[in-house]
């Protein structure tokens, strides 16, 4: 077994070209297989459409002990219209920034828990154990990750999941919830006319603006939430009519709310129903929930140890607007105490000439590793029988 270095198959995994669309994950998933497999994990491809692949990986632990899981996407965002200094598929390295899209977001994360997973693995085996969790489709609505949620054999094959770490872009500071997303779709009927005789129609633009203005001043009605605040709704796009001399017969906006753990959003959905009223329907585009860990559970107050000790920073409870993979999988794998922890920055996410400071991965790994042996000598076997 060769373990390779991390700043390498970081530079590795960013010459793979998997924008999203159209994704084609399955040739660098089917590279992190052949790599994983050498240091002895069950790999299991997950396909969720032609050449969209996601991976499942495990060393397998104890029966009575819980597996510490990471989770991170291999797709990435399109390059945008701005040219670039730097090839965005080389993996450059300039001045200790490694360029590249997806090389903070989150290929680096990524290549650090790979790496450290597999310079555990030979402790994992005979403890908790380790499950890794590649998916592709993230940047389009959690495709991946919620078809793997579907699957309960993938699930029993993931195993009993004691703690969570999702290596999203965090620079290597802890983070310990995040909104989630409820996207809606506004849409009202009417009855279409000429142009100049609008009073033999029903304008159903006039319906849906009349519904913005009203949610303009929307307010939920849940408490805010004590560390994200309380939840947001925006709308985002409007659209009526098909030429300027007719009345519209329909027309729809789009709602982008994002709630706050302890938010229902079948409450939500209620709340919108009764202030939008009977002439509105509402359809969902998408329906993630927020994640949430107190910071003073025993496993977070174990990462905040760690990521102290290694960034030289004294860690304090955060939180992040956007939304990741753990709101499709973190219920389904057993609800466990989940943290987003990774390499990348957070301000270069779908940045022209995207980078990930190369010191950044090396102490990723080396963090991932103390809390894989960490999980391995303290919290798998007390763990299990908590839950």
């Amino acid at each position: 077994m060769n373990i390779p270095d991390p700043i390498k198959l970081t530079q590795d995994l960013i010459r793979f070209n998997t924008i999203n669309p159209p994704g084609n994950e399955d040739e660098l998933c089917n590279y992190l297989t052949e790599l994983l497999e050498s240091a002895g994990f069950e790999c299991m491809n997950v396909d969720f459409a032609p050449r969209r692949r996601s991976i499942i990986a495990r060393i397998s632990g104890a029966a009575n002990k819980s597996n510490i899981c990471f989770t991170g996407h291999v797709d990435v965002v399109p390059l945008g219209d701005r040219p670039w200094d730097h090839e965005p598929f080389s993996g450059e390295i300039q001045d200790g920034k490694l360029f590249g899209r997806g090389s903070s977001d989150m290929k680096s994360g990524i290549a650090a828990f790979v790496v450290a997973a597999m310079k555990a693995a030979h402790i994992a085996k005979n403890q908790g154990g380790i499950s890794l969790i590649i998916t592709a489709g993230e940047e389009t609505g959690c495709e991946g990750a919620f078809y793997i949620a579907a699957q309960k054999k993938v699930i029993d094959f993931i195993g009993n999941v004691g703690c969570f770490v999702v290596a999203e872009p965090t620079a290597n500071e802890p983070i310990i919830g995040h909104k989630g997303a409820y996207w809606l779709r506004a849409k009202a009927e009417g009855i279409t006319a000429h142009g100049s005789m609008p009073e033999r129609g029903d304008n159903a633009f006039y319906k849906i603006a009349k519904g913005a203005l009203l949610l303009e001043q929307f307010q939920f009605d849940t408490p805010p939430h004590s560390l994200m605040g309380q939840g947001t709704l925006n709308v985002g796009t409007a659209r009526a009519g098909l030429n300027i001399n007719s009345v519209p017969d329909a027309a729809e906006m789009t709602l982008d709310i994002r709630s706050v753990p302890g938010q229902s959003h079948s409450h939500i959905y209620g709340c919108l129903c009764k202030t939008l009223g009977p002439n509105i329907k509402l359809e969902t585009i998408m329906d993630v929930e927020g994640i949430y860990t107190p910071p003073d559970h025993p496993w977070i107050q174990t990462v905040y140890a760690h990521c102290q000790e290694i960034n030289g920073v004294k860690t304090a409870p955060k939180s992040i607007s956007y939304f990741t993979d753990a709101s499709a999988l973190k219920g389904q794998i057993g609800d466990p105490p989940t943290v987003v922890l990774g390499p990348g920055q957070p301000e270069m996410a779908h940045q022209t000439d995207e980078f990930c400071y190369t010191e950044k991965i090396t102490q990723a790994t080396t963090l991932f590793e103390r809390l894989i042996i960490d999980w391995q000598n303290n919290g798998s076997h007390e763990e299990v029988h908590a839950r």
